[in-house]
């Protein structure tokens, strides 16, 4: 199986087969998607300007596609190992019990929906890497009330998401299951509150 430089390379390749070249850059998803698999797809081809669908965008829109796939991979692998490190140094001294971060942390090793967005039509606009950036942000400092994305306060409790954890806060702005180590236990509550006024 190949891995994510690989099928990058797959990607960049002039020579390649335009058919190829696109579908090394869906499984470089497999390997690296915040949003989930189809939302990444959608928020990626919307920003390199080519739809979804097409089955032969132009060559240059692909790599501009991988492009912005990649530097977000790379603030993502940076945090991972600063992540691992800080584990380490936790350890060594003493606290073995991880934190909710840390319990976030698991669900995304690897970088698979780290910004889960349920409705793959509804996400991010601006680039992977700053979207990153602001999460990453927020994991590093105290607990707040609004999304770490985008600063809205429309926050809704859902369920039987498709992803891990099945329920949680989603920002009714940009779309992203908003991690639970980031929120108040106020703002968890409005979240919860305002699920239970949505559905009476």
């Amino acid at each position: 199986m190949a891995g994510f430089r690989s099928l990058a390379r797959q990607v960049r390749d002039p020579q390649g087969d335009l058919a190829l070249r696109r579908y090394s850059l869906r499984k470089c998803l497999e390997r690296f998607a915040p949003y989930g698999h189809r939302a990444t797809w959608d928020h990626l081809s919307s920003r390199a300007g080519f739809g979804p669908e097409d089955r032969s965008p132009d060559p240059a829109r692909l790599v501009a596609a991988l492009e912005e796939l990649e530097e977000a991979r790379a603030v993502w692998l940076a945090y991972e190992v600063a992540f691992a490190e800080r584990r380490r140094k936790e350890k060594h001294d003493g606290l073995r019990r991880p934190g909710s971060v840390d319990d976030w942390h698991r669900l995304t090793w690897g970088g698979f929906g780290v910004a889960w967005c349920d409705d793959p039509s509804v996400h991010p606009t601006e680039p992977l890497a700053d979207v990153l950036r602001r999460l990453i942000e927020a994991l590093e400092r105290d607990p707040g009330d609004c999304c770490p994305v985008c600063a809205d306060r429309g926050l809704v409790w859902k369920h039987d998401l498709a992803h891990e954890p099945s329920s949680g806060p989603v920002c009714t702005h940009c779309g992203i299951v908003v991690p639970r180590p980031v929120l108040t236990p106020a703002a968890l509550a409005e979240a919860r509150r305002v699920r239970l006024l949505v559905s009476a």
